[in-house]
This record gives C-alpha cells, structure tokens and sequence, in this order.
C-alpha cells in the first residue's frame, strides 16, 4: 500500500484484515472484515436485505445480495433481523478493485489522505480479537444501521480495534461520515476569509487546512470520548437489549402472579378438603 491508494491484490490480505471496494464510480465505499477462506463479514441496512426486488447493480451494497453463489453455498448468510452478513470475496467485491484500510498511521500520513474512510492513526488489536468480534457479531448482530454513525465501515473499525463512542449524538467512527459532515463545514467556516484573502487559491489552501482537521479531529485514534468494549458486552452499552430486557420483566411479573394464583387455590384446597391434591401448575402453563 502506498501514499496515494491502498489497492492490493487478493494474495496479500489475510485474516483480519480490514478490507474495502469502491462502489458507484468512486462515490462510496464498502467495508467489512476478511476472516479467511475466501469470506467476508460485512454491515449492511436490514431492509435492503429483506427487499424482494432486484436492482441494476445486484453487487452494491445498498442493494439486496444476488439469490445464489456459485462458489460458496453459506454465502449470503446472516441470522434474522440482522444486518451483519458473511459473504465470499467474490460476491463483496462485485466489479470493484480491492483495497485495505491501514491502521496506526501517523497524523501526517493520515493529514496526506484527502479521501476519508481509508486509515486511523488508532492500532488495530491481534487478528485472533479481529475475527472473534466479527463472528460474534454475525451470530448476534450490530444494531441498526446509521449512514452517520453506525454503518459499513463502522462495524469493520469496531471489529479492528473494540473502540467504542460514548457520545451518541456525534458522528461515528466512520471516515467516510467525517468527510462528508466535515466538508461542508470547513467551507462555512472559511467563507468570512472571502474578504480577507482576496486570492481564491488562498481560501481554498485555508479551506482544505480546515477540512483535513475535522477529519483529523474526529478519528477513532484521538478522540477522547472513545472507550474499549468488550464484544459480548456491546449490546448492552448500545443499548440494543432494551427490547429484550423489557420481555423478561414481563414474564418475569406473569410467572409471579402465576406462582400467587397457584399458592391461593392449594390453601383453599388445603382448607375445605385435605385429601384433595393440589392443582398442578401444567394447567396454567
């Protein structure tokens, strides 16, 4: 991988690798996890694949997965209400090239890449914490997807590093996200200067300064308002056994008034007849 591009061949990945394909034309960009064999665990929206129509590009991510691979049988799998996805290599890529996300890199080489969702100055964790996370989550889930702040690339930094936001209403881990808040809001930001510097290459040097730090500013790798999580512990900090919790107490609060009834009817058994036996609890079951 070099300054310029993180395009690499199929032979250099390995397991645990942070990998991702370009989509639209260069308009976006797709990211999941390489756990080996050819396969890929991936993010997508829930409802695109639960759509029952095609679309013109049966490989974009933001459309539903092609009806069978003919190389891989499971590929395509994912549990139901889910999101997470494995797939084989071939199927994630579609047409696009291949290209790996770096991690540990420098402020000034992360700075050099205008382009955001391709580097972190974070330190990715050992290949073996990098495929648990990502198998679990493909049996369990990633909650539901956000464009800003839970998405693809999201759930692929997540898997490298355990890093996880506390503030929830700010942007995601996402680079892509960063890129597309921070653009607009370095231009704002450095309009006033149009009456200052009467040279546009002046204002668009300032502007381009400003856009690299917000990008800069919100990376995984020094922000302060990121905490490590475990994977079994993610549900709970994201909130996403809220529903569930709610379930439990309420058959938790039905087998008390159930365990009442029964405890009420054996002490009117036990007072008119004593050899009458007791109600059996299969009948309120």
């Amino acid at each position: 991988m070099g300054l310029l591009t993180n395009k690499v061949e199929r032979n250099e990945i390995k397991a645990g690798d942070h990998i991702y394909t370009y989509r639209a034309v260069f308009t976006y960009s797709h990211h999941g996890i390489y756990v080996g064999g050819s396969k890929v665990v991936h993010f997508r929206p829930e409802w695109n694949l639960n759509s029952n129509q095609e679309t013109s590009d049966s490989h974009d991510p933001m459309s539903i997965p092609p009806p069978s691979c003919p190389t891989f049988p499971d590929c395509g799998f994912r549990q139901p209400n889910s999101g997470v996805v494995l797939s084989c290599l071939d199927c994630f890529l579609g047409n696009g090239s291949l290209y790996c996300f770096e991690y540990g890199v420098a402020p000034s080489i992360f700075l050099s890449k205008v382009r955001g969702g391709t580097c972190t100055t974070a330190k990715a964790d050992p290949p073996e914490s990098i495929i648990h996370r990502a198998m679990y989550l493909l049996q369990n889930g990633f909650g539901n997807y956000d464009v800003f702040q839970n998405n693809c690339e999201d759930f692929a930094l997540y898997c490298k590093t355990g890093l996880l936001i506390v503030d929830k209403l700010g942007v995601g881990r996402s680079g892509q996200a960063s890129s597309v808040i921070g653009a607009p809001v370095a231009a704002i930001l450095s309009s006033p200067l149009n009456l200052l510097m009467p040279s546009p290459v002046g204002v668009a040097a300032v502007t381009a300064g400003m856009y690299c730090m917000s990008r800069y500013a919100t990376d995984i790798g020094v922000r302060s308002d990121v905490i490590k999580v475990a994977v079994e512990d993610l549900a709970v900090n994201l909130g996403w056994l809220h529903h569930h919790e709610e379930t439990d107490e309420n058959n938790e609060a039905s087998n008390r008034q159930i365990s009442q009834v029964l405890k009420g009817q054996q002490l009117l058994s036990n007072g008119k007849d004593q050899c009458t036996p007791p109600i059996s609890p299969f009948l309120f079951s």
